[in-house]
């Protein structure tokens, strides 16, 4: 019987050299065999973020103002103007900063924290008008029910009402 003995250990460039990458890659789908694969891959993800990125930034920065890829509904171009940034003045300049701080200047947005619009002189509240309009709709219903009820109870009486 022939006595095995362990091999020495292998340390330093000798240890490195017989550690052979390749084998395991090849095991996780990583050889040589599949760099092919991986290249069309690749230039597929490419081209497809490319493309949408072109996409996502023409519609951002669109030449034509009236036309993008999302179409924006009637209510948001009304309000559309409520929604502008605000250009700051430089700070140096006197006039300007009197004149924004006059017109509101840093104190919030137009638009408030929970979307109500801030009381601005210029900017003119649809949601106020269309509650204020559904208030007098309801008004009139309940008056015009009410006076219908009197005149038909007077009628009932022989009172004679138009």
């Amino acid at each position: 019987m022939v006595l095995k003995r362990y091999q020495r250990a292998k340390t330093g460039l000798a240890a490195l050299e017989s550690f052979k990458a390749e084998k395991y890659l090849k095991k996780i789908g990583l050889g040589k065999e599949d760099h092919h694969f991986w290249k069309q891959v690749i230039k597929g993800l490419l081209g497809t973020y490319a493309l949408f990125g072109a996409a996502w930034l023409y519609n951002e920065t669109s030449p034509l103002g009236w036309w993008s890829l999302t179409p924006k509904p009637k209510e948001e171009k009304e309000l559309a103007h409520l929604y502008e940034r605000r250009k700051f003045p430089y700070p140096g300049d006197e006039a300007a900063m009197e004149e924004f701080i006059a017109k509101g200047g840093m104190i919030g947005t137009t638009i408030g924290p929970k979307g109500i619009v801030d009381s601005d002189p210029d900017s003119y509240n649809y949601e106020k008008e269309l509650q204020d309009k559904m208030f007098e709709q309801e008004a009139l219903k309940l008056w015009l029910r009410m006076r219908n009820e009197v005149i038909s109870e007077l009628q009932e009486k022989g009172f004679d009402v138009e």
